[in-house]
């Protein structure tokens, strides 16, 4: 088992999308049996599977152990991929881990999860508290997307010296370039600088992903979009084999 960790400390980036999409990748692709774990309160991650928000606030209740994950996790209408979605109750999950006060308590949910998924990947709020703090300690690799701009920069460092945090085991760090439009010249700069980082393009496939409550893959899989989410997948399935 293996948890992917989409995460930024700047909303508006993509995150959202790319978590979705790369855990359908995951399940379609790989064929690996495969868990979406959202864990921003707006509960985007499970929406764009076309799974609805839940009606009762229950998700913060599996980290107190008054719950257990696999009585909320749902299914999608995607083989191989299933949902813990997130709801209102995530707002307050910071707070109730300090209180908790077990640094690990994520990744050792995730450890018990693994027991039914091969592959597990975290939608991370956009926040530098507890929850990432935890969430970097439970992941074993971390996808960070930057839209080209200075602040994404900055936001980068601020990944970069979290991760760090954790010490000389720490998971390695996958930045990549999303929404990146080749017409700009800020983009084509950020894509020179850059080469070797995975990219998502600017594209209405994207945006329709959203609209559809449908990966990419499963209704444009010859898209440009679509091709780069797989391509990415695929340099993380390599990065995660090269860890392991």
């Amino acid at each position: 088992m293996a948890v992917i960790a989409v995460y930024s400390v700047k909303g508006g980036v993509g995150k959202t999308s790319l978590a979705a999409n790369l855990a359908w990748c995951s399940s379609a692709i790989s064929c690996r049996r495969t868990l979406l774990w959202d864990l921003d309160a707006a509960g985007g991650a499970a929406y764009m599977l076309g799974v609805d928000p839940p009606s009762t606030g229950r998700a913060e209740s599996v980290f107190t152990q008054d719950r257990k994950p696999e009585k909320l996790i749902t299914s999608t209408p995607f083989a191989n991929l299933d949902v813990l979605p997130a709801d209102e109750s995530i707002r307050g999950l910071d707070a109730r881990l300090s209180r908790i006060g077990k640094r690990r308590r994520l990744a050792k949910l995730a450890e018990s999860l693994g027991q039914n998924y091969e592959r597990i990947v975290l939608d991370c709020p956009p926040v530098l508290n507890e929850i990432s703090a935890q969430v970097m300690h439970a992941a074993d690799v971390v996808i960070v997307p930057l839209p080209p701009s200075p602040l994404s920069h900055r936001a980068f460092e601020m990944v970069v010296k979290e991760v760090k945090e954790i010490g000389k085991n720490h998971p390695p760090i996958l930045p990549v370039l999303s929404m990146l439009d080749m017409r700009r010249a800020l983009h084509r700069d950020a894509r020179a600088a850059n080469p070797g980082w995975p990219a998502i393009p600017m594209a209405s496939a994207m945006e329709q992903s959203a609209v559809r409550r449908e990966p990419v893959g499963a209704f444009a899989a010859s898209s440009p979009a679509a091709k780069a989410v797989a391509q990415l997948w695929t340099a993380i399935e390599r990065k995660l084999a090269k860890t392991s």
